[in-house]
């Protein structure tokens, strides 16, 4: 599979639609559809100290103690979800496959700040305005011109406050279509969007883009 890299993004933010493919699925479902029907882990998220670290440094990135609206894209099994409930008052959370959902809705039973729903993005993409997105381990999976009209549903759905965090593995895989650097860097070109923090590991690239201009201890009045 050829890879797009960074330099294919910013041509694709500016006629995203037109990339896309008229019919053609953002991603592989049949990636997905093979992955749950061996296990429901697929990833060992429970398991893995390698997960719960990334999840731990993605709770520790975000430059707010609390969050109005947080929409979650690609949710999984509900692992980082149950963080990001003990720091938003509300929690959107998508995912594209039937059994992810049914085991993220498992986790918080009775609970009415949380909605998880099925769907395929950027075409359903939820309604309103988030104060908070988490994209993780989900970019690469899209080719050029439906990561193109993700941004630009993202975009549109970020309340005057926003906080944007991308954290995606770097390695090589056969499910990938476009490169971490790539996904990252079209987040770049978001109206508004200000990067504050880059922390990159062998393993990942983690990235905060924010509205506010203001460092954490600048809000804090210690800068």
């Amino acid at each position: 599979m050829a890879l797009v890299n960074e330099h294919d993004i910013p041509a694709a933010l500016n006629d995203g639609a037109s990339m896309a493919r008229p019919g053609a699925d953002a991603v592989d479902v049949t990636y997905f559809n093979a992955l749950y029907g061996a296990k429901d882990d697929p990833w060992s998220i429970k398991t893995r100290w390698y997960e719960s670290r990334k999840r731990k440094l993605l709770d520790a990135v975000l430059p707010r103690e609390r969050f109005h609206r947080a929409f979650e894209p690609g949710c999984g099994n509900g692992d980082f979800t149950e963080l990001l409930l003990d720091r938003c008052d509300a929690v959107v959370a998508m995912d594209l496959h039937p059994r992810a959902v049914s085991q993220a809705r498992a986790r918080f039973p009775g609970c009415g700040r949380i909605a998880i729903t099925q769907g395929t993005l950027p075409d359903d993409w939820p309604p309103g305005k988030f104060d908070l997105i988490v994209v993780s381990e989900l970019g690469y999976y899209f080719d050029v011109g439906h990561w193109a009209r993700f941004v630009a549903r993202l975009e549109g759905a970020l309340a005057d406050d926003a906080v944007v965090v991308a954290c995606h593995w770097r390695d090589a895989f056969d499910a990938r279509q476009l490169e971490t650097k790539a996904v990252h860097d079209a987040f770049t070109n978001v109206n508004g969007l200000n990067h504050q923090v880059s922390h990159r590991e062998r393993d990942f690239l983690l990235d905060v883009w924010t509205r506010d201009l203001q460092s954490v201890a600048q809000r804090e009045g210690l800068a």
